[in-house]
């Protein structure tokens, strides 16, 4: 990567994933969500420090490793260059009239009312660490499937169902599958549906109306005209 820095998320069988340790995290306290983030900052310290120093290491890890150290231009302040802030790529998610699933990204089935596009592939990681039959540990849950076109992403899937909340949009944990939601989390598609978000709440307000009632088509024309990519017809 640039400026000498390395990608290592995610790698081989044992990595940066603290696989399992994150399951507490989305109905936790404020304390007890500090404790697992804490949990988290030593695991990857840890990590580092093992393959770079402790003598179980194959040495030309530990020569390599070692050479390694945090980045320079991020993070500097009080940190000694180490991320303060736990990345959450999925915690809760929204249940609404419409959820995103798989069929959605790969084109089976297509929204009939598109407000933004997704394009990634749908990429989650490890959910747990077991021993199989044999005695050997195991990884279940990474998912890496990637070659499917960009599809559009419902309107109904960041809105509420109207029993439940008429005033309230989510853009980011929107209704969607566990699968699905690996490819909608990419921090582009969330700036796109916090604007299609944006203009949905100004036409509720300026129709007096339920998130849930308002003219579809009419929020639709307004995001082209903003030059929002609906779909790719």
């Amino acid at each position: 990567m640039p400026n000498r820095k390395t990608d290592t998320n995610n790698q081989k069988g044992f990595s940066t994933d603290f696989i399992g340790q994150n399951y507490d995290y989305p109905d936790a306290s404020y304390e007890e969500r500090e404790k697992i983030v804490q949990a988290h900052r030593n695991y990857q310290q840890g990590l580092m420090w093992t393959l770079a120093y402790h003598p179980r290491i194959p040495e030309k890890v530990r020569e390599k490793v070692s050479q390694w150290g945090t980045c320079k231009d991020e993070y500097e302040e009080e940190s000694n260059g180490w991320q303060q802030q736990l990345y959450i790529r999925e915690a809760r998610r929204m249940l609404s009239d419409y959820v995103m699933t798989q069929k959605n990204c790969e084109g089976i089935e297509v929204v009939e009312d598109p407000i933004g596009m997704a394009a990634y592939g749908m990429d989650s990681h490890h959910i747990q660490r077991y021993v199989d039959v044999n005695g050997f540990v195991q990884n279940e849950g990474n998912v890496e499937a990637h070659g499917f076109s960009p599809y559009s992403i419902s309107y109904r899937s960041i809105v509420p169902k109207k029993e439940e909340c008429e005033n309230l949009l989510v853009p980011i944990c929107v209704s969607s599958t566990h699968i699905a939601f690996g490819s909608i989390r990419m921090e582009p598609v969330f700036m796109v549906l916090g604007q299609s978000a944006a203009t949905a709440a100004c036409q509720a307000i300026d129709e007096k109306s339920a998130l849930q009632e308002i003219d579809c088509s009419l929020l639709q024309k307004r995001l082209v005209e903003n030059k929002q990519i609906l779909s790719d017809k």
